[in-house]
């Protein structure tokens, strides 16, 4: 008998509840389910509550729980990245997955990531669904910015506080709830891939992909590394910007000169370098580089961004006013915007009346989502080179690029998914682009043309991923689970 909607939303709160017990929080399952529940489970509570005493599991899927390893730059290869992977497959075990812990290899040949693979099989004829997240984390360089113990879960107002909790331990829990609550009601065939090395810029992804086709193949992929409009609101992530970078030297002097004896007709390479950026922008603030492509929000704009909430998010300064033009929206996820992320000038301290002859800087280009890096990249350097102040030398370096990816909006799995968020959520989701770069999605959409590419995930704006006082909302873990579950089913059918 298949589930109904409230057996599964009971099983699914039930596997959340047990995840925050088992990660050594102090939450009891009965907060997290109806009162009049406790007659209809089908579940035996106390089974939920069997890890409550496994307060320092080392690592765990919902909360990656550091040790102080991290903090010696010991790198993915060390043996507290491989028991982190072998905790996750355990996890993974116990909702039916043949789990199983893989290195991989670097395109020099170097050992990689310890990565989690594997999978459950209902049958040759039912659709293939790949889940994807990773149990790595970002460092903690000062533990004293945070509010709480960034290596101990907190509960507080019922958000649960700690590195990993979010990006990515999130991203585990919602798969792995979401298969505890289906159990034998499963009726995709599941594949897994939890990677280990997401924060440092997968370095060994597609070596290993390509080395894994047959145990990747999918007809959905689903990919929870990224977030909701709010913890109420659910979305799914429609667009990612892509990345490329240049590294542009500015000349106008074999050798420095006395500022004294040369200033005025002379410009130090400084100020010519600040003339080239500033090139890039018309009077409103937009980018004018020919050929850099801008967009519009993928699948139309349902909901523009708060401008005083994302003042509030970004810390501006009083009375500066945003560049640009356009929905907030657009220029945080589909325009190209560009940043100069590196500059090599003489510091203050010590510095002397001297007409400076070359200087060095790095652009970061975030190129709209359906653009290739690689044209923008050579837009951006023909515009650069022609744009030299005063006839000064400017050469550019060609850096890394990253595709960016676009949701297909018209794809049976949207609208599958997005049927399942409003089930589970009780309101209509809100989708959202990111200007940030996930490079590996469009990788896998390269590799894997056919399959049908969803990002969902547990973040929400108060998530702070990758900062002080990370956290993780528990009701929206729960409505992510219940989503996951209800998609899954609906992908089987």
């Amino acid at each position: 008998m298949k589930k109904t909607l409230r057996s599964l939303k009971l099983a699914c709160l039930a596997a959340v509840s047990m995840l925050v017990v088992s990660c050594g929080g102090s939450a009891d399952y009965r907060n997290f389910l109806p009162a009049d529940s406790f007659m209809t489970m089908s579940v035996n509570p106390a089974s939920l509550l069997q890890k409550s005493d496994a307060g320092d599991i080392g690592q765990h899927p919902l909360f990656i729980r550091l040790k102080a390893e991290l903090d010696k730059a010991e790198g993915i290869t060390a043996e507290h990245m491989k028991r982190s992977a072998e905790f996750v497959a355990d996890e993974l075990r116990q909702v039916g997955i043949d789990a199983k812990v893989v290195q991989s290899r670097n395109p020099d040949g170097t050992p990689g990531a310890w990565e989690v693979i594997g999978s459950h099989i209902v049958s040759p004829d039912a659709p293939t669904v790949l889940l994807y997240a990773h149990h790595d984390v970002q460092p903690v360089p000062d533990p004293a910015e945070w509010n709480t113990d960034p290596f101990v879960a907190t509960e507080i107002d019922g958000r649960l506080y700690g590195r990993g909790s979010a990006d990515d331990g999130g991203g585990i829990a919602i798969h792995s709830g979401a298969l505890k609550a289906l159990g034998d009601d499963l009726n995709v065939n599941i594949k897994v891939f939890i990677e280990g090395e997401e924060e440092m810029g997968s370095p060994s992804f597609i070596p290993f992909i390509e080395a894994h086709r047959d145990e990747f193949a999918a007809d959905v992929i689903i990919v929870a590394d990224s977030g909701n409009w709010s913890a109420d609101i659910p979305s799914l992530t429609t667009s990612l910007r892509g990345n490329t970078c240049v590294d542009v030297t500015v000349q106008g002097l074999e050798h420095p000169v006395h500022s004294g004896q040369y200033g005025g007709p002379i410009l130090d390479s400084n100020t010519l370098a600040a003339m080239l950026i500033a090139s890039m922008y018309d009077e409103n603030g937009d980018l004018a580089v020919p050929g850099v492509a801008a967009e519009e929000p993928i699948g139309g704009l349902q909901r523009d961004l708060d401008e005083t909430t994302v003042r509030e998010d970004s810390g501006v300064v009083a009375g500066y006013e945003f560049a640009g033009t356009g929905s907030l929206a657009s220029r945080l996820w589909t325009k190209p915007s560009v940043t100069v992320i590196g500059f090599d000038a003489h510091p203050v301290e010590g510095s002397f009346n001297v007409i400076a002859p070359e200087t060095r800087f790095r652009l970061s280009l975030r190129t709209a989502p359906t653009q290739r890096p690689e044209e923008a990249q050579e837009a951006l350097a023909a515009f650069l080179e022609s744009h030299a102040p005063f006839g000064a030398k400017v050469t550019v370096e060609r850096g890394e690029n990253g595709m960016g990816w676009a949701m297909d909006p018209t794809a049976v799995a949207t609208k599958d998914a997005l049927e399942a968020m409003t089930e589970a959520f009780g309101v209509e989701p809100i989708n959202k682009g990111e200007g940030g770069s996930i490079p590996f999605i469009p990788e896998l959409q390269r590799i894997f043309p056919n399959a049908q590419v969803l990002v969902t995930g547990p973040e929400d704006p108060k998530a702070n991923a990758h900062s002080p006082n990370e956290s993780i909302s528990l009701p929206g873990l729960k409505n992510n689970v219940i989503t996951e579950a209800l998609l899954l089913d609906k992908l089987g059918k």
